[in-house]
């Protein structure tokens, strides 16, 4: 263990030197070195040495051993220990992404803190401790948020009814917003030239889903609408949002009025890829909500590429479609994270071409054993739920308690409705008595589907198991959807002006990104942690400020557990210290 002095150049331009404790230690034959402290500025530890070397010597004026040691008035005081690891892989990521430099350029200038810097308080905000504009002002207190030049974000407080925070710190928030939504057309396409070039993205393949997110409040008039909600509140009025990613990354979104039918956005969203994107021809991969006969004419007519699931139920043609499978010309696809897990008997997924009437149109189906266990047990919930309620509607017509004929018809029809009830039973009502019973028919049927998925595609070239790969890449957005509206906290929605709506949304998406960007560093170094985990571990990084009396203040950054070294060493970071703020101007609002 030795004692080493590094450079580092402040964003003022200063170069200091700091003081690191350094181990030497062996792997796989061959020696490395690990940072295990880092002391702090040497200007600043040499003003310092005396009273260390008190410290390290043991010197203290605590009396006898069993009492408790009395504090040094010489010892530092800590002042504040402020939460510091997140930010500064937010931070790195908006370096390593050049968002800093897209934002100086779409959002433009403010008179004290540039709109970029406040955008990068809104994002991070969203991945570490996602809250309202309000509660955000909460967060600034906890963790040391500073912009570019080091001074750090200070809540302003000020009651005025329900409200807490100053109305000039929440309007600086929302002129965030507005700016964000006038630039958002051009971030995005930035923000997709930037990722073509690191990551040497060819637009091929582009996949699109659609989810909603709902308000709580009336919402904006006119745009917040009740529609299909995916939330499970059909009461609440929403928005519709559908996300484009291309190569796992997300690079556009667009959001609609609440009652927006799925497919009737496909359209919409060809033509911006194509016009805003300057994309060629694309195979469009969606999922079976997207499927029209003229969304698939529209594509086939202007040159694009297809590969979209097909519906399970309420198709004519699915039956005989699986009927021409042969069970000779299963193709075994590659086994996923959860096969592998399962030591004896993984679940397999095979897929196979089936014959189709169209030349044009090719048809894939897809068997998984662990989808069907899934469908199963769920059928057979659904099944016995609707059997118990069915069963004590016979009970109520047969005592008598009910018998008008209409009655009858809608307590049955409530309990189909709502169990699924019509994939596997039917029932009558004959001289006053109620029965039901399973379909044969539909039951079968049901039992016939269970476990495959069909995909369709126009695309000659394209192999089986390459087809099942593509659409199983949605599950990618499906995921992204998830952290868009759980892990970053987009619903509710409490905006009620449609562009900060717009604008929320947005400041999530790029949160996504920002995500996606530490998923891909954490991956390619080989760490097997999720975002979220490193976040969590990066946490245990402080920027902790000290004080001798009479002494000015003086910040240092604590060590960090072991996950939050390595998540770091992934990134690519050695200087942890914030950047140095200008003298008296050490915080900004």
């Amino acid at each position: 263990m030795y004692v080493r002095l590094v450079k580092v150049r402040s964003s003022s331009g200063t170069v200091n030197e700091y003081v690191r404790v350094v181990e030497a230690y062996r792997q796989d034959g061959k020696v490395k070195q690990r940072v295990v402290a880092d002391l702090g500025r040497k200007d600043l530890l040499s003003e310092m040495l005396p009273k260390l070397q008190r410290v390290l010597r043991g010197d203290d004026t605590g009396g006898d051993n069993d009492a408790q040691t009395a504090i040094d008035p010489a010892d530092p005081e800590i002042v504040d220990a402020s939460t510091w690891g997140p930010v500064l892989a937010v931070r790195t990521v908006f370096d390593q992404l050049g968002l800093w430099s897209i934002l100086d350029e779409t959002l433009g200038h403010a008179k004290n803190v540039p709109f970029a810097d406040r955008a990068f308080v809104l994002i991070a905000n969203r991945i570490i401790a996602p809250a309202s504009e309000h509660g955000l002002a909460g967060w600034l207190e906890t963790d040391f948020v500073c912009d570019r030049q080091g001074r750090r974000f200070v809540p302003q407080w000020h009651q005025h009814n329900r409200v807490r925070v100053d109305f000039r710190q929440l309007e600086s928030w929302y002129r965030t917003l507005d700016q964000l939504h006038k630039a958002k057309n051009r971030i995005e396409v930035a923000l997709y030239h930037r990722l073509r070039d690191l990551f040497s993205i060819k637009p091929e393949l582009v996949l699109y889903d659609i989810t909603s997110t709902y308000f709580e409040g009336a919402g904006p008039e006119g745009f917040a609408k009740h529609g299909y909600s995916r939330d499970g509140k059909p009461h609440n009025v929403q928005v519709v949002v559908g996300v484009v990613m291309v190569a796992g990354w997300p690079i556009a979104h667009h959001v609609w009025e609440g009652n927006r039918i799925d497919h009737s956005t496909v359209q919409d969203v060809i033509t911006d890829l194509r016009k805003r994107f300057d994309f060629g021809r694309v195979v469009f991969v969606g999922d079976r909500g997207m499927v029209t006969d003229e969304n698939l004419e529209s594509f086939t007519k202007d040159g694009q590429g297809y590969l979209v699931g097909v519906k399970r139920r309420r198709n004519a043609e699915l039956n005989s479609l699986l009927d021409t499978i042969d069970e000779s010309k299963w193709i075994d696809c590659p086994t996923g994270i959860t096969a592998r897990e399962r030591k004896q008997n993984p679940p397999r997924t095979r897929a196979q071409e089936v014959a189709t009437n169209d030349p044009a149109v090719r048809v894939i189906v897809i068997d998984s054993d662990e989808r069907r266990e899934y469908e199963q047990a769920m059928r057979e919930k659904s099944m016995e739920r609707a059997r118990a309620k069915l069963g004590k509607l016979k009970e109520r017509v047969a005592s008598g308690s009910l018998k008008q004929p209409e009655k009858i018809g809608a307590a049955a029809e409530r309990i189909m409705q709502r169990y699924h009830g019509y994939r596997y039973f039917e029932w009558s009502l004959r001289a006053g008595a109620f029965e039901f019973g399973e379909s044969e028919k539909q039951l079968s049927r049901e039992k016939k589907i269970e476990g495959k998925y069909v995909i369709m595609t126009g695309e000659k070239n394209l192999g089986v198991l390459d087809a099942v790969a593509i659409y199983k890449d949605l599950s990618e957005v499906e995921r992204g959807f998830r952290r868009l509206k759980d892990v970053l906290a987009l619903r509710p929605i409490y905006h009620q002006v449609e562009r900060r709506v717009k604008a929320h949304i947005f400041v999530a998406a790029l949160a996504l990104l920002v995500q996606r960007f530490l998923e891909r560093r954490l991956k390619g170094a080989g760490l097997d942690l999720s975002p979220e985990r490193a976040m969590q571990a990066l946490s245990t990084l402080r920027s902790v400020t000290f004080q001798w009396d009479g002494q000015p203040a003086c910040r240092g950054v604590s060590g960090g557990c072991a996950d939050a070294r390595k998540v770091l060493k992934a990134m690519g970071l050695i200087a942890t210290r914030p950047p140095s703020p200008p003298a008296g101007q050490e915080t900004v609002m």
